[in-house]
């Protein structure tokens, strides 16, 4: 049985691509750094949001990977990015890149602007918490 459950009241508005709430109960918890694009030599790759969004999703399910979780374990993601307009705009592409990495088990989620990245060049970053069974 999976620790993480998944609650989205009735009495919110129906959730697109996250959970109003999340509980969690298991035995371990997996806290992860905030991930970009940054390739396998440290430099941030991709022009655009959706290319960016793609690595630093991946880079982030790597490591919770390695630490012996799955995307299904993800309670909790925060996204920052450089211009929300932009998100907004490619919201139905990131759906997608989400879907096909991550699953349909999503997270409680928040998404924040933020002027300015570690890295000049990334437009994204995301963190989050995992609670492994």
């Amino acid at each position: 049985m999976s620790p993480i459950h998944r609650i989205n009241p009735a009495e919110l508005s129906p959730p697109a691509g996250f959970s109003h709430a999340v509980t969690a109960t298991g035995s371990q918890l997996v806290f992860l750094a905030g991930q970009t694009a940054l390739d396998q030599r440290g430099e941030i790759t991709g022009n655009a949001l959706p290319e960016q969004f793609a690595l630093a999703l991946t880079n982030l399910l790597t490591a919770l990977r390695a630490a012996g979780g799955a995307p299904a374990d993800l309670a909790r993601v925060t996204v920052y990015a450089t211009d929300v307009a932009d998100y907004r705009a490619n919201a139905a592409e990131l759906g997608r890149i989400w879907r096909r990495l991550a699953g349909r088990d999503y997270p409680a989620m928040a998404v924040i602007g933020a002027a300015r990245l570690w890295d000049e060049q990334a437009m994204v970053e995301i963190d989050g918490v995992a609670v492994l069974p």
